[in-house]
């Protein structure tokens, strides 16, 4: 009989120390409710593309009927290109995929080699 009690405490001891843990973890969560950290993680669920935001305001100005808007959108489009080279507009969802294909591709050699 000692022995199932002391069995039984221990046991709702470890459960204790499990919804103590759990409490702590769920209010260090709530901190982290904040503005910055929800526009970090809303930049990786969507990316934005700026270089084709330009390129629309060039062709904007560039087919605007002023001549010096004409002079403006032309460099805006040019740059607007330029961007869709360089900015890396990746969000989480194309890093894993690229992540898997990379996987797949490395197990082929593999399997090639052997």
């Amino acid at each position: 009989m000692d022995e199932v009690l002391k069995r039984r405490i221990h046991k709702i001891k470890k459960m204790h120390d499990s919804v103590k843990r759990r409490a702590e973890v769920y209010s260090t969560l709530g901190t982290l409710d904040d503005r910055g950290t929800a526009r970090a993680l809303g930049s990786l669920q969507r990316a934005s593309a700026p270089g084709k935001k330009i390129q629309k305001i060039g062709f904007i100005l560039f087919l605007s009927p002023e001549p010096f808007t004409t002079v403006a959108g032309v460099p805006m489009i040019i740059a607007g290109k330029y961007l869709d080279k360089v900015y890396n507009g990746a969000t989480i969802s194309d890093i894993g995929h690229e992540a898997k294909r990379f996987a797949r591709n490395v197990s082929d050699i593999k399997d090639k080699m052997r």
